[in-house]
Order: C-alpha cells, then structure tokens, then sequence
C-alpha cells in the first residue's frame, strides 16, 4: 500500500478539480507528493447505488445554496481558481479515465491531468465526443493519438476496473476521496483533515 496520501479522481467531478487544484500548495506545506489514482465515477456510482450531487440535490430546498457557500469558501481557503460548469455535463469520462491510466503505463500522467481538467472545467469541452477530446488532449501538448489508442487495450481497462473496485472495497462511494493508509477521506473540504494527518497537528 502506498504510503503517500492518494487521491482517487475522475475528471468528471468538479470537486475533484478544485481538490487538484489545492493539492498543489498542500504537497510544498507537508513535504509528501500525492498518488493519483485513476477511477471510474459512474462504476463507483453503480457498485455503491450513488448519484452525482446534480441529481441527489435536485428539488431539496437550501442545500444546493449551501453547497454554492461551501464551494466558495474552499476556493478561498486554498486560494485556487474556480471551476467553469461544463455545458455538456454530465459527461461520460470511460475513454477520459482510461486514457489516464494510458498515460501512467506512458509516465505522462501528471502532464495528462492537467490538460483533461482544464479541458473539463477552465475551457469546458464535451470531452465525452471522440474527436473533440482528442484535439484538446493534443492542443495540450500530448499525443493524444497515442493515448487514447492505448486506452483500448486490455491491460489498460483491466487496471481501471481494478481500481474502482479496490476503492469500493476500502470504503469509496465518491470522488474526491483520498486515503492517507488505510484513513479514507470524502470531499475536497476534507483535505483539511489529510493534511492535519500527514503533518501531525
């Protein structure tokens, strides 16, 4: 088990963007570098009976506002920027997330991330549209031929279904989650708590 603190993503949360967007900072206080662990969402989603905050807060009165605050004071807590709503969302991210472990297996997977996310959520595309993807990933400076073609062999799939079933298994429902050991977190809000843990206050 790694013994870094991991942060279990998929591009298709805007939490997940803004926890990416803080973990920078975080990693030069604590000193420890973060493990990105690509999952699918919308398998968690179905392995745990779960829904996107869209759809679980639709029609409750109060708390999508709520959510609004809470959003805001963390891109002020962490000082990052705040994310664009996608027009096309939700979005379906198989072929982003796959592509992800495509770009670990090719040791570009921090260059990788950063061009999904901002094509996600700073120059919001429908990254779910082959073609569209493909162009972003490589208006970003990757091959994104390459990648999404790797994306499609088996090795590549299998470690994605294995990483979303090994979050279920330690407890995962979500995404932003983080696990500091076997210490799971939920949310960006608690990224606090991840580094209360690591540094020891």
């Amino acid at each position: 088990m790694s013994q870094n603190p991991q942060f279990l993503f998929d591009f298709g949360s805007p939490n997940a963007f803004l926890s990416h967007e803080a973990i920078p900072a975080i990693e030069r206080r604590i000193g420890v570098r973060f493990e990105y662990v690509p999952i699918l969402l919308g398998g968690i989603f179905k392995a745990t009976n779960n829904r996107s905050p869209a759809e679980t807060l639709a029609g409750i009165k109060n708390k999508p506002e709520f959510q609004k605050i809470e959003t805001r004071r963390f891109i002020k807590r962490f000082n990052v920027k705040p994310y664009n709503w996608n027009p096309f969302f939700p979005v379906n991210t198989l072929n982003l997330m796959r592509a992800a472990v495509a770009a670990q297996f090719e040791g570009v997977l921090e260059k990788y991330v950063e061009a999904a996310f901002h094509h996600m959520w700073v120059e919001p595309k429908k990254m779910d549209d082959p073609e569209v993807a493909r162009q972003a990933i490589a208006s970003s400076g990757l091959d994104a031929a390459k990648l999404f073609a790797r994306a499609q062999d088996a090795d590549v799939k299998a470690r994605l279904i294995e990483n979303t079933q090994s979050a279920v298994e330690r407890g995962a429902f979500g995404s932003p989650t983080f696990f500091v050991g076997n210490e799971m977190f939920f949310g960006k809000e608690q990224l606090r708590d991840v580094e209360e843990l690591i540094s020891g206050r």
